[in-house]
């Protein structure tokens, strides 16, 4: 998280004044990233992240120290960015236009600070269910988990209730987050849970390790009418043996995730930052399979809110922009 909102002088100089000379203080940047909770793709990329920014990020004489913070997924981001609380996050591509253009959950309060530093990785959304539930017509009456109220998952639920024909009221909705929802269909106290995340997500991985579970196609007519509404979503396959138990592909859909910022962050951090990134994602396919998908080239796919000046000068540079 920022430290009061500024940088931090961290002295190194003891022995200032004494016969042995002076040391110079050296200026060190503090650079926050929120991610999500432990059980989703997030955090395991936010903290590699952190690292590879710590260790390759040039900015002269100061030294850029990057740490990675739990957070409450994508919409909550939105927000501890808005108010200027951290200097980064990862937030879902449909979120972000949301909380920039100020629609739906962001209804009245956009947040017109927000800016982009680039695209990572498609986040599927999966929806998993006990085994004897199959479609997404078989969740009428059943518990479904969807996040935090006012959350991106929240909302993306209400969406597909919508787009097959129901609604919250068909449903006994459920507010765990991922991890928790997974414990809880192992315990036989949660009919489905959605989550979108990176697959492999390591509570799916978890809870398929150890129970039997399904996961609901999100295709068809239904899912055609929600992308109407929502086109940030794409059509996408979840590959069967991403879980185990899972031995058919999987008709889905995903959303890319964004890195964001806000305009606030000096040029030159921005800048700095969205290099070490680009030009390390070999370091971060090795953290996670989707880290495997970020890449300069689509950096700056489903990006529908203004760069950052200094991740634009940054591209540019590339000639990802002319």
């Amino acid at each position: 998280m920022k430290n009061k909102l500024g940088t931090l002088l961290v002295s190194v100089g003891l022995g200032l004044g004494l016969a042995s000379g002076t040391v110079m203080a050296q200026e060190r940047v503090f650079f926050g990233i929120a991610t999500g909770g432990t059980g989703g793709t997030y955090y395991p990329l936010g903290g590699m992240l952190a690292q590879v920014i710590s260790n390759n990020s040039d900015l002269g004489d100061k030294k850029i120290s990057a740490t990675a913070e739990t957070g409450n997924a994508s919409v909550a981001n939105a927000t501890l960015l808005g108010r200027g609380a951290i200097e980064s996050a990862f937030v879902a591509a449909d979120v972000l236009d949301a909380a920039y253009n100020g629609k739906n959950q962001f209804d009245g309060k956009a947040i017109k600070n927000l800016r982009a530093l680039g695209a990572l990785y498609p986040e599927t959304v999966q929806l998993v269910s006990q085994p004897g539930i199959k479609t997404f017509s078989d969740l009428k009456g059943e518990s479904v988990s969807s996040g935090s109220p006012g959350s991106g998952q929240w909302q993306l639920l209400g969406d597909l209730l919508v787009a097959y024909g129901m609604d919250r009221k068909d449903i006994k909705e459920d507010y765990s987050s991922f991890s928790q929802s997974a414990e809880k269909i192992k315990d036989g106290n949660l009919g489905a849970s959605l989550i979108t995340a990176g697959s492999p997500t390591s509570s799916i991985v978890e809870l398929s390790n150890s129970h039997d579970v399904n996961i609901i196609p999100l295709s068809g007519a239904a899912i055609d009418k929600l992308r109407q509404s929502q086109p940030y979503y794409a059509k996408t396959v979840l590959p069967a043996g991403t879980y185990k138990g899972i031995d058919k592909d999987i008709e889905t859909i995903a959303v890319r995730a964004i890195w964001a910022s806000h305009a606030d962050l000096s040029d030159d951090v921005a800048y700095a930052v969205t290099k070490a990134l680009y030009e390390n994602t070999d370091t971060m396919a090795k953290v996670h399979v989707k880290g495997k998908e970020i890449t300069l080239q689509t950096a700056l796919e489903s990006v529908s809110i203004p760069l950052h000046p200094g991740a634009e000068r940054y591209y540019r540079e590339k000639g990802l922009i002319k």
